[in-house]
């Protein structure tokens, strides 16, 4: 681990905490900002090649702001071997093209509050499946009830009407798929890191797969014929979240235990329901607070261990200590 003053900052718990907590905010902010540059930039309903161009520009950009970045922070640009590569740039298509395809095109036909939600289960997907794939992680009890908490909060979300009228393959069906391809890219995440840096995965994996979108979009027939500058400003935005988010976040599970600061991400359901409500003006449902509410409570039954004690009191017992 390095010693330089950076790195030492990220350490610090109480400041890991808010950093992780700011993360979550960025992320809850692309649910309407997402919708709004659709709007901003005229993209129909049913202009997929569109949607997909307009994915793939934000993500081609903050892949490279994120590989200047590792750059400047003299980071292991490096891939080195075939074998690594290929892991990369698969990653790169699974997490970050294939991903947000099909995210964009069911945001664009379902609301922001809904989507939040839905969006959610792929960290119980990625859960079940790890144990299924890597050896060290046991899928125990606290983990099916936290599973099936993150699901009871997704079906909330269709309270208060008939579920098979509500739901819509354009809307819920991309979204759910979105999820699944979230959580692979999870898995995938796992291995293109082993032997590589992060940051530096992170940036190749986000310009990759944001390249093949804007080419498959363009091939589509995809065009962003109408540009203003509140849509240039929205885009702007959208690429500085992707960059923030990954590049905070994955220095916070380079210094950090995963879980500790993975339960954090249970606040990006609620923030993202709220915002749209709020930015949006979308209806305000009581079903979404609880949605979200149980959605949080089972990634924490799942990630927090009561047995250990908490970031504050481990960090007051440490400088006591030391006095």
């Amino acid at each position: 681990m390095s010693n330089d003053s950076s790195k030492s900052i990220f350490e610090i718990k109480i400041i890991a905490m808010l950093l992780a907590v700011s993360c979550s905010v960025a992320w809850a902010f692309a649910f309407p900002l997402i919708k709004i540059g659709i709007n901003d930039f005229k993209i129909a309903s049913d202009d997929t090649g569109a949607k997909t161009l307009f994915a793939g520009i934000r993500f081609f950009a903050a892949g490279l702001v994120v590989l200047i970045i590792a750059k400047l922070s003299k980071r292991k640009m490096k891939i080195e071997g075939v074998k690594n590569v290929l892991t990369v740039l698969l990653f790169g298509l699974v997490n970050t093209a294939l991903h947000y395809f099909f995210y964009y095109i069911g945001l664009s036909n379902q609301t922001g509050s809904r989507s939040a939600i839905i969006d959610s289960m792929s960290s119980f997907l990625l859960i079940i499946s790890a144990c299924a794939c890597f050896k060290e992680e046991k899928l125990t009890f606290r983990k099916i009830f936290g599973c099936l908490l993150g699901f009871g909060g997704i079906m909330l979300v269709n309270a208060g009407g008939d579920l098979t009228s509500e739901f819509t393959f354009m809307g819920d069906g991309m979204l759910i798929l979105s999820a699944v391809f979230s959580a692979m890219g999870g898995l995938l995440t796992r291995v293109a890191v082993r032997k590589n840096d992060p940051l530096t995965v992170t940036g190749i994996s986000l310009a990759f797969g944001g390249g093949l979108m804007m080419i498959f979009g363009f091939g589509m027939g995809g065009r962003l014929n109408v540009w203003t500058l509140h849509g240039v400003f929205v885009l702007a935005c959208l690429t500085a979240i992707s960059v923030y988010g990954f590049s905070i976040y994955n220095r916070l599970l380079c210094c950090n235990p995963v879980g500790e600061i993975a339960i954090f991400n249970s606040l990006i359901p609620i923030l993202g329901v709220l915002l749209s409500c709020l930015i949006l003006g979308e209806p305000f449902r009581t079903e979404y607070i609880v949605a979200g509410v149980v959605v949080s409570a089972g990634v924490c039954v799942i990630n927090l261990n009561i047995k250990n004690k908490s970031w504050i009191r481990r960090e007051y017992e440490k400088g006591s200590s030391s006095v």
